[in-house]
């Protein structure tokens, strides 16, 4: 799943994908339209990578979240984020039956499924664990004697 380079961007619609660096802030393109947009290091920009779910016994990666979508959806889309609030909680509940219903507000799952959505459509998200990324392996510190 490669979500580390995918953003949200407060007061755009959609999500983004990081292209460039500048000194200034950075530059997105959308998922949706795919016109390139200018944000400046002042706008409020999460990460989905960075960005968790609460659960009774902690937080769960959003990319868990997406990976527990997909197998319950074999890979395909999710229901729609505007189905009505009890639907989308009870579809929530069968794919993270832990999260805690009282910091998770039905806005959170609407945009929780909407990104998923969009992600499943561009083919990023998969029911299949990532790749084993290699860690870097730590050195070994010798004494001398």
């Amino acid at each position: 799943m490669s979500i580390e380079k995918i953003l949200s961007i407060s007061g755009k619609p959609g999500l983004y994908a990081l292209k460039l660096q500048t000194r200034t802030g950075f530059v997105a393109e959308s998922l949706s339209d795919g016109k390139k947009v200018t944000v400046g290091l002042r706008s409020n920009v999460s990460l989905l990578s960075e960005i968790s779910v609460y659960t009774y016994d902690g937080e769960v990666r959003l990319s868990e979240v997406f990976r527990a979508i997909a197998a319950k959806e074999d890979n395909g889309p999710a229901i729609s984020h505007k189905e009505d609030n009890a639907t989308l909680t009870d579809y929530f509940r069968e794919v993270l039956p832990e999260f805690d219903e009282d910091r998770v507000y039905a806005s959170d799952i609407k945009k929780i499924l909407n990104w998923y959505n969009t992600l499943q459509a561009k083919g990023l998200v998969s029911k299949d664990e990532p790749a084993a990324q290699e860690a870097p392996a730590a050195e070994e510190v010798k004494s001398e004697e």
